[in-house]
């Protein structure tokens, strides 16, 4: 209990449902279509209703949840043109992240990006491909950020965000991580050689590669969609 109760000191109340909330949307164990009440969630958490309305608040200006005044609060489901629109900016902000790091990439900046990559190749002969989600989004973060551009992260993050349910329907498979990993090495080395024309080629055809998912899943799970 102790342990719990320093959870909730060092974070707001809001901050701790918002997170597990997020995780069983994101990961698929609440899925889309499901009712959510504030006063079982509150129940759940031990908590009031308020910081539970803070955190459906935060859901839904992630488009995670529908809230609807005098209707049952749902997780949203999957708006194709939502998804698209995410594809779209998060394609063009990331080709510019890759091409100006181009520019500064150094040894030392290698080396931290080669450790990522040994800890997706350990995930994968590990036979635990749902952990490499994780692992794929902090390469992109380090190329944000050891690029020079943080910032340009919270956006590809956001765009990420919208379309990171569909992504655990694919990477709970060891053959799409596997296939990730060889353009992340492709990557990695033509940033590295400073080469910005095989740089940006390369996050086009990684990025490229989820339309075809997206459109998989759709026909699939159209139940999951709007």
């Amino acid at each position: 209990m102790q342990e719990k109760a320093d959870v909730f000191e060092r974070r707001t109340t809001a901050d701790v449902v918002f997170d597990q909330l997020y995780d069983d949307i994101v990961s698929l164990k609440m899925l889309p279509g499901a009712k959510l009440s504030e006063a079982d969630i509150a129940r759940r958490f031990g908590v009031s209703r308020q910081p539970v309305r803070d955190a459906f608040n935060r859901l839904g200006n992630l488009d995670l949840l529908l809230i609807r005044p005098q209707r049952a609060t749902e997780i949203r489901g999957f708006s194709m043109e939502r998804v698209q629109h995410a594809r779209f900016v998060r394609l063009a902000v990331e080709v510019e992240v890759v091409r100006r790091a181009c520019s500064v990439w150094d040894d030392a900046r290698a080396d931290i990006l080669d450790r990522n990559l040994t800890e997706q190749q350990n995930v994968i002969d590990a036979g635990q491909p749902e952990k490499f989600h994780g692992l794929d989004y902090q390469f992109h973060k380090l190329i944000s950020e050891l690029g020079g551009y943080p910032l340009a992260f919270e956006t590809i993050q956001e765009c990420k965000q919208k379309i990171d349910r569909l992504c655990v329907l694919s990477l709970g498979r060891a053959s799409e991580a596997a296939l990730l990993l060889e353009d992340h090495r492709a990557l990695a080395h033509a940033l590295k050689a400073g080469n910005t024309d095989d740089a940006t080629a390369i996050i086009r055809q990684h990025l490229g590669r989820l339309d075809d998912t997206i459109t998989e899943i759709h026909q699939k799970h159209s139940d999951y969609f709007e």
